[in-house]
């Protein structure tokens, strides 16, 4: 097994426009734009981060990180997920 500092994180960018700002729907799921899957935290922050700033007009248009190396391990410390300094 690879040793922490060359781990693969993996992490899911998406997004698309919520019905309402209240809670995480999606208005159209045919619609839903996966950006995609990156090696760590920092990749997909500032996937994400380019993705919110297009679309930045657009109220209920909204962009998520998905952590998906902690729904494959579950038992994963999360202390490697540090935000980046902006």
């Amino acid at each position: 097994m690879p040793d922490s500092a060359s781990q693969q994180l993996l992490h899911l960018v998406l997004g698309g426009e919520l019905v309402n700002l209240e809670k995480n729907e999606f208005k159209d799921l045919d619609k839903v734009d996966v950006v995609g899957v990156f090696p760590n935290y920092a990749t997909a922050y500032a996937a994400w981060r380019a993705k919110a700033q297009q679309t930045v007009d657009n109220a209920h248009m909204r962009y998520f990180i998905v952590h998906l190396h902690r729904l494959l391990d579950p038992g994963q410390d999360a202390k490697n997920d540090a935000k980046p300094a902006t």
